[in-house]
């Protein structure tokens, strides 16, 4: 248990800005190893952007209620709080392959793009569509019903957690891995690791199931699933692998396509 909790913690200290300072961090530690081993724990972060996203989002739909803005306030909001506690971690991950495979159709040029912090064009673009995407679908699912638009939230980012790291398990870390935060993920994850993350994602999936019809939960993760598989697919083709900002994207993306799946089952219920 005390692995677990150190795991999680330093899960949470990786990909949030939530603070682990101190004698907590003291506490906690850090290695390669024990990185690796919070790789089973992402999904479990997702529980806590979760959490937030949904309660920001209830909070403001129905303070604001009945004007028919109340969804799309609440969207915006939401996406707010979550980029505030993540620091931007998966959209700056987005936003730099979206510069490297946009800007170049060679591998080795791309990945060198793809390390610099500037951020241009395409990334530029890929921030402002994802951003779009994702405010606009939420409000979608929001003026459909509170119910709905709450257990997309919950569903989409914890599962968009445990995704890419399917891409772990089947490429090649590639890039330049003696300086990249993600080295040591590229030693691959374990199938027990993946066994534990996959737990991570029982609990909220089950309460989507539960709360919604059987179209909406397949519908959702079947869309998020196909997202998740073509950015793996891209990588696997133009880079022969995968870097960490590839991780931050398939995240970015795979969570759009779960809002995606969702509004488009509640056009048919």
């Amino acid at each position: 248990m005390t692995s677990f909790v150190r795991h999680y913690l330093l899960a949470v200290q990786f990909f949030t800005r939530i603070p682990v300072t101190g004698r907590l961090a003291q506490w906690v530690g850090f290695s390669p190893a024990m990185l690796r081993a919070s790789a089973a724990h992402f999904p479990g972060v997702g529980w806590l952007a979760a959490g937030l996203a949904a309660g920001v989002y209830a909070a403001l739909h129905m303070a604001l209620a009945p004007s028919a803005w109340a969804p799309a306030v609440a969207a915006v909001f939401c996406t707010i709080a979550t980029v505030l506690m993540t620091g931007g971690f998966h959209e700056d991950g987005l936003a730099d392959v979206a510069d490297g495979l946009g800007g170049s159709a060679d591998r080795e040029r791309a990945l060198d793009i793809m390390k610099d912090s500037r951020i241009g064009a395409f990334g530029a673009m890929a921030l402002v569509l994802a951003l779009l995407a994702k405010v606009s679908l939420l409000g979608v699912l929001g003026a459909h019903s509170l119910a709905a638009a709450v257990a997309a939230l919950v569903g989409a980012h914890v599962v968009s957690r445990f995704w890419p790291l399917l891409i772990v398990r089947s490429l090649p870390h590639v890039g330049d891995t003696a300086r990249s935060k993600s080295k040591p993920l590229a030693d691959q994850i374990a199938g027990r690791a993946l066994v534990a993350a996959g737990l991570w994602c029982f609990m909220p999936l089950a309460l989507v199931w539960h709360a919604l019809p059987a179209m909406f939960f397949a519908a959702s993760m079947l869309a998020s699933a196909l997202a998740a598989a073509w950015m793996g697919r891209w990588f696997a083709r133009r880079l022969q692998g995968f870097t960490g900002d590839c991780l931050g994207a398939t995240q970015q993306v795979s969570e759009i396509g779960f809002y995606l799946g969702a509004a488009l089952a509640l056009r048919w219920l």
